[in-house]
């Protein structure tokens, strides 16, 4: 099992909210109004993490090991929301997300392919690494910096352990898994051919709801995403590529092949239908 060693290692590094956050070096001169909206943005998007546990457990229902893990990913993602909207209460609190604001994201995701989504939340944990990244670097108050750090270093982590239940799923499921891992990181690289952020929360994911089925769209402001990568964390090509060679580069040592660019991994998408197709 997967989980008692993953438990132990993120248990080992995890951050105090009370502790580890220097919340008496807040400057208040350094936060905007402009920021301050975005931090309550990002405490919103990352209340889906509730939803996306409720998805995980459904759909990995079969997984029990996996599902043991949901427990830390699920509390280590809620405390991101939870700090996010106690430094909005400490230092501007007419931007508190309301309970009805955060109830919104909380929407039921439609069944899907577990590698496929497995694959998915991999990607959206290399995604979120360098976004926060990115924004610590905009951000000039010390503190919301600070706590852009810890949130960056969760994600990576988060990250490293899905890329081990996406070893685990190949040693199992051999070419199946292999090929959703592959059609899914075609998508996941393709930011130049998509006029959309590729993160989970920026997915349609309930057809029903079809088109207001994404996180995004059930945010006060569904535009800020685009806006707050764009214009405002200048989220530009430099940032993308590090998401996408960090992709790429784990795909490579996971598949055990030599894979650069998407269009290699699109052909060896191919190969892999082809051989699945050839078998029977």
């Amino acid at each position: 099992m997967i989980y008692p060693e993953a438990y132990a290692s993120l248990e080992r590094v995890r951050w105090d909210m009370a502790k580890d956050v220097p919340w008496n070096e807040f400057k208040p001169e350094l936060l905007t109004d402009e920021q301050a909206l975005t931090i309550k943005m990002n405490a919103i998007t990352e209340w889906s993490a509730l939803p996306a546990t409720e998805m995980f457990l459904r759909d990995f229902r079969h997984d029990s090991d996996f599902s043991a893990f949901m427990s830390i990913w699920f509390y280590e993602e809620q405390k991101h929301a939870l700090v996010l909207i106690e430094y909005l209460r400490r230092f501007r609190p007419d931007l508190v997300p309301t309970e009805a604001e955060l109830h919104a994201v909380r929407f039921e995701f439609d069944p899907a392919p577990p590698m496929d989504t497995l694959m998915l939340h991999f990607c959206g944990e290399m995604r979120l690494t360098q976004w926060y990244r990115c924004a610590g670097q905009w951000h000039t108050e010390p503190v919301i910096k600070h706590i852009y750090g810890l949130l960056s270093g969760d994600e990576a982590r988060h990250g490293g352990v899905y890329f081990r239940y996406m070893q685990r799923a190949i040693e199992q499921l051999g070419i199946e898994a292999r090929k959703s891992f592959a059609k899914v990181g075609v998508l996941m690289t393709s930011s130049s051919r998509s006029s959309r952020a590729l993160h989970p929360t920026n997915l349609h994911v309930n057809a029903a709801l079809f088109p207001n089925d994404t996180v995004q769209s059930q945010l006060p402001d569904p535009s800020w995403l685009e806006h707050w990568l764009d214009t405002q964390i200048r989220f530009d090509k430099t940032w993308e590529t590090k998401v996408i060679t960090t992709i790429l580069t784990k795909l490579s040592n996971l598949f055990g092949v030599p894979v650069t660019n998407t269009k290699e991994l699109n052909l060896y998408r191919k190969v892999l239908n082809q051989e699945v197709e050839a078998a029977g």
